[in-house]
């Protein structure tokens, strides 16, 4: 026999009751604009009113400091580059995940991968992975797909093989597994 558990009715938070909770929030984690707003979202009272305390509680958090999505993506990009030795590509989609505006996107990445020796970045990222050189054609497809989940460029994932003296005809054999890794 199933009993219905009573629930008390949702309260939701107000204006200073919002912004404590978004200082919380932004104190266990660094969170973007568009995060932020979510989370505060479900806890502010629906409609008109809501959305007010939300718009307000945000512009005051910017105006404090506590809320910069510039410096967000500018910390996230050089913390995946530096110690998750990830590529631009990768780095680009997760902070459009993370609700960044493109324009932003486009400048933090370009300024952070800028003169970033790619080839270099992915030797590393294999090496961070523990990844070695591929013996056969199976090893040399995980790789491909390993460099390419982590944002490196075609051109930059055969460079590698390739001086990985990886054989023509196994590199030929990836062109499918290629495309079916970049059709996301």
């Amino acid at each position: 026999m199933l009993r219905s558990k009573s629930r008390k009715p949702r309260t939701f938070l107000d204006e200073a009751a919002l912004y404590d909770y978004a200082v919380k929030a932004l104190g266990r984690q660094m969170r973007t604009e568009a995060e932020l707003r979510r989370l505060m979202t479900a806890r502010a009272e629906p409609g008109e009113h809501g959305e007010a305390a939300v718009k307000i509680v945000l512009a005051r958090l910017k105006d404090h400091g506590y809320l910069n999505d510039a410096a967000y993506a500018e910390t996230f990009a050089r913390l995946r580059q530096e110690n998750e030795k990830l590529g631009a590509r990768r780095v680009r989609q997760d902070l459009q995940q993370k609700g960044i505006r493109p324009e932003l996107i486009n400048e933090t990445v370009a300024a952070r991968y800028g003169g970033a020796n790619e080839e270099a970045l992915a030797r590393e990222h294999l090496e961070r992975k523990r990844i070695g050189k591929p013996t056969n054609e199976k090893e040399t497809a995980r790789v491909v797909r390993r460099l390419a989940a982590a944002g490196f460029s075609t051109g930059t994932i055969y460079k590698v093989l390739r001086q990985w003296d990886v054989p023509d005809e196994e590199l030929a054999a990836l062109d499918s597994v290629d495309t079916e890794t970049h059709e996301e």
